[in-house]
């Protein structure tokens, strides 16, 4: 460690611009691989580690400077794993990858909601994206919903917008892919 210095993001990068080139060592999380390119564009010799690594050298408290102290341990070891630089082209890949796991999950979520709750007006349906036709049928037909309160029924169909919703997005999107 050459010196200790607290900076808020915005000193930070002015601090670096007006500073030689270095080795910086910074921990893999939120943000730093934008920070990584910003820096070795720079000039500076940037080498991520990844968090399970850093975690060993950590003495006293969590706080972000007995963290910066245990980064500047974890890159000193000699046989150190360090994390590869994302671009931003594999930075935007993983985006989609983990936003496509909400939508689905936001789905899921919806479903298993509608048919919990059908499910107390004796209302069923199986498990799964593959069921909510049923679930449709079944509320179009009078005889099923005829006991079922208004504003049962109606949100049922707030349900049922809403996972119609979600499905169109993951079809248009990742079925038909992304419009430039």
């Amino acid at each position: 460690m050459v010196f200790r210095k607290k900076l808020s993001r915005k000193q930070f990068l002015a601090f670096m611009q007006a500073h030689p080139g270095c080795r910086v060592a910074m921990e893999a999380c939120a943000t730093a691989h934008y920070w990584t390119r910003t820096l070795a564009d720079l000039g500076n010799e940037v080498r991520l580690i990844a968090p399970k690594f850093v975690k060993p050298y950590v003495k006293n408290q969590k706080n972000d400077m007995a963290d910066a102290g245990s980064i500047v341990e974890a890159a000193s070891r000699p046989t150190m794993h360090f994390v590869e630089v994302k671009t931003p082209e594999q930075q935007g890949l993983g985006i989609v990858f983990r936003l496509r796991d909400l939508l689905i999950g936001q789905r899921t979520q919806t479903i298993n909601e509608l048919r919990g709750h059908l499910a107390e007006f004796g209302i069923g349906a199986g498990k799964g994206w593959e069921n909510v036709s049923k679930l449709q049928l079944a509320l179009e037909q009078d005889e099923q919903v005829a006991h079922l309160p208004v504003p049962v029924r109606h949100m049922a169909q707030l349900c049922l917008d809403q996972i119609d919703g979600l499905s169109e997005r993951l079809i248009r999107n990742w079925l038909g892919g992304f419009s430039q």
